[in-house]
């Protein structure tokens, strides 16, 4: 005779990126490894590329000096084109490569991180901004034709225009941050252009640079800013790139909350088009889940 089938609730899953993390697992050490190495890739490719764009010793660098805002719309670009390559790493795929505090801070307020997650991905991507200045710098010693270019950019450190009340750096800083996170969420939630989101970084800086990024640098991102000023000094009203982006994050939240812009549900995209829909993957299979989501929407 065979014991009678328990029945009952599922047992609840580990999907912290979705917004329901195990209670028995509040921390996920694998999400905020991946985090780190993602936010060392953008910066890597960030820095090096600000510095190939605006120093004089590259012939780009030369070629574009005459030509300010094509250099700053570019700077944008190629920077915003870091989150991406960020994003498809295989670390990318599995933390979903928020790279920035103040997206996290967003997903956390829309109820798709949890507190003590946040705290985690926040330390992860400070962290790994550090290093990988540290590292570009540390590589000046051994190249010294990087460490001149690197120097000459100040590492791609985000300085508040000095000829103007820093309420504008700062008020530039929150109403970035509130067009990013909206336009973040308004692609997630879009069944055709989620693909896009990975992307649009890039778009949305060659447009905001040459309009805004002589007042704050256009940073959005309090990790992106804090590893090029520690290497390179810069600290002036720093404080602008921890409150401004912290503020349009919460705001760009409390504007979906009110459906002023219409219904939007907050999902990340990146999650979805990678397969897993927040669960924790395996990093050398990250998209091993993308049968079990698509069972999950039947």
């Amino acid at each position: 005779m065979t014991a009678p089938r328990q029945t009952g609730s599922p047992p609840q899953e580990d999907r912290p990126l979705a917004g329901a993390a195990h209670p028995d697992h509040p921390l996920h050490w694998k999400l905020y490894a991946c985090e780190m190495v993602a936010t060392m890739v953008l910066m890597l490719c960030g820095i090096v590329s600000v510095a190939v764009l605006t120093t004089p010793y590259t012939p780009i660098g030369r070629a574009l000096a005459p030509h300010p805002l094509v250099q700053t719309a570019l700077c944008g670009l190629f920077f915003g084109l870091s989150g991406t390559v960020a994003a498809f790493t295989p670390f990318g795929q599995v933390s979903g490569a928020h790279v920035s505090p103040s997206v996290s801070l967003a997903f956390s307020l829309a109820g798709r991180l949890g507190v003590i997650d946040l705290c985690g991905y926040v330390a992860a991507q400070m962290t790994g901004a550090c290093l990988a200045t540290i590292l570009l710098a540390g590589l000046g010693h051994v190249l010294p034709v990087w460490g001149q270019m690197a120097q000459a950019s100040a590492y791609a450190a985000t300085i508040p225009f000095a000829h103007v009340s820093v309420l504008w750096p700062l008020v530039t800083e929150l109403v970035l941050t509130v067009l990013l996170v909206l336009m973040i969420c308004y692609l997630a939630a879009h069944p055709v252009l989620k693909w896009l989101t990975p992307w649009a970084g890039g778009l949305f800086f060659l447009a905001c640079n040459p309009i805004s990024a002589w007042l704050s640098g256009n940073s959005s991102n309090l990790a992106r800013s804090f590893g090029p000023a520690l290497i390179a000094g810069q600290w002036q009203s720093f404080w602008i790139y921890a409150l401004g982006p912290f503020m349009g994050a919460a705001l760009a939240i409390a504007i979906i909350r009110s459906r002023l812009l219409g219904r939007i549900e907050v999902e990340e995209a990146r999650l979805v088009n990678f397969g897993h829909h927040g669960r924790i993957p395996s990093l050398l299979h990250p998209g091993r889940h993308r049968q079990e989501r698509e069972q999950d929407t039947l």
